[in-house]
């Protein structure tokens, strides 16, 4: 099973992230961030994985500490339950539009920590959230589930549209290279011998 619980407590935040990467796409979320669990709930619903999230952090400050340890945390449990990833597709990518805008997510779950994140945000706020939390949630993950990631906005003129897109297209990547590749079949996909 490819299944992991991870909890991450800090003077600044305790999160907690329960993944099974092999679920039907059931999200549950209590961070005190109501637009980034918008957001979680479109990577578990079109990345088909079930993820719990809970998270409390000093959003009296602001969300920089909780939004990034989220990320820390979930990247934490994403390198916990895909274990040694050996017959998995290890690639993937997704285009993803929404009415005006369009984005493009490709991952390669390579063992090395790197983030390409291009998104020109036609507004600094979604609602209360600071779009600028994105990239941090991201640059989080990447750190700790040790992937590399390239986000880029091709287009949009709406925020809320362009932030959408990127996490659907993100979880449509993420599922297609955590796919198993029945040819790869206790393959590592690598030359090396190791990712």
């Amino acid at each position: 099973m490819r299944q992991a619980d991870i909890s991450r407590n800090t003077l600044e935040t305790q999160v907690r992230v329960i993944l099974n990467l092999d679920g039907t796409g059931r999200c549950s979320c209590d961070t005190g961030l109501p637009f980034l669990e918008h957001m979680l709930d479109q990577v578990a619903r079109h990345g088909l994985v079930d993820l719990e999230v809970r998270a409390k952090g000093d959003l009296h400050i602001d969300a920089h500490h909780t939004a990034e340890d989220i990320g820390i945390t979930l990247g934490q449990a994403l390198a916990a339950a895909v274990g040694d990833k050996k017959g998995i597709r290890r690639y993937g990518h997704a285009y993803v539009p929404l009415d005006e805008s369009l984005s493009r997510v490709v991952i390669d779950l390579s063992g090395r920590a790197g983030l390409a994140f291009h998104a020109d945000f036609t507004r600094a706020r979604i609602g209360d959230f600071d779009v600028d939390l994105f990239r941090e949630f991201f640059q989080g993950f990447v750190n700790h589930a040790a992937v590399t990631l390239h986000v880029d906005n091709l287009r949009g003129s709406n925020a809320h549209h362009q932030a959408e897109t990127i996490f659907k297209a993100f979880g449509r990547a993420l599922r297609m290279a955590l796919e198993v590749d029945p040819r790869m079949s206790g393959i590592m996909p690598s030359t090396k011998g190791s990712l």
